[in-house]
């Protein structure tokens, strides 16, 4: 089964859910753990697509030159 195509704006709208959530009151204690988690890896999966963006962006712009 081929692995779903990681997609920025997805993530950041889930963390933005997740936050959400968190923020507009009492949180469900049992699930608190499970969605920081979740935003936790998202996050790390952003930084990583930013940090290969830059890369590549970088990349093309010395080509240029």
């Amino acid at each position: 089964m081929a692995k779903k195509e990681f997609s920025f704006n997805d993530a950041i709208a889930e963390i933005e859910t997740i936050l959400h959530n968190i923020e507009s009151g009492d949180p469900d204690i049992d699930k608190l753990s499970v969605e920081v988690k979740r935003a936790s890896e998202l996050i790390k999966e952003c930084q990583k697509k930013l940090r290969t963006t830059e890369e590549e962006i970088n990349g093309i712009f010395k080509d240029l030159v």
